[in-house]
């Protein structure tokens, strides 16, 4: 019975790890896989779902509460309105060249703030449809979920996450 209840304990903690903005899988994968000692599979799957809550979240949330706020408030709309020209016409040439790649391969990238959180917020400030976000965006952090698994299962587990 103590055993069912620490091994739910841990895949609900894999799945909250991963839905945090800094760390998500690129943290829960190697704490589940090295202190929690979960099964690779189980391990990945958790990891994925968890960070694709809030991914899903921010997607579907973010435009009806800026349009929102834009007609409410006139600074909001100043705002809005200045960060999405600039953004667009910064860097819209290099987005529109290489589209859901782009976003797939950004967020797929097992580094800080190029993940779930910051590839959402991505198409969210270059109108990317929500569907084709969340498709690109999910493709990025299935294939970050491997490279994170991968990397921890052959470099070996961080020092500080064993011992804890």
């Amino acid at each position: 019975m103590f055993f069912a209840i620490s091994e739910i304990q841990h895949q609900l903690a894999t799945f909250f790890t991963a839905m945090t903005p800094v760390g998500e899988l690129r943290a829960s994968i190697p704490i589940a896989l090295g202190s929690y000692r979960m099964g690779i599979v189980e391990t990945y799957i958790i990891s994925v779902l968890g960070n694709l809550v809030p991914v899903v979240a921010i997607i579907w949330v973010l435009d009806p509460v800026s349009k929102f706020l834009m007609k409410r408030f006139r600074i909001f709309d100043r705002f809005f309105t200045w960060l999405f020209n600039r953004t667009r016409r910064k860097y819209s040439k290099r987005f529109e060249k290489y589209r859901g790649f782009a976003l797939a391969g950004f967020v797929c990238i097992p580094l800080p703030v190029t993940g779930g959180w910051t590839g959402a917020l991505i198409s969210f400030v270059f109108g990317i449809p929500p569907r084709k976000a969340l498709l690109h965006i999910g493709i990025g952090i299935m294939l970050a979920g491997i490279i994170v698994t991968v990397i921890t299962q052959t470099v070996g587990y961080v020092s500080f996450i064993i011992a804890a």
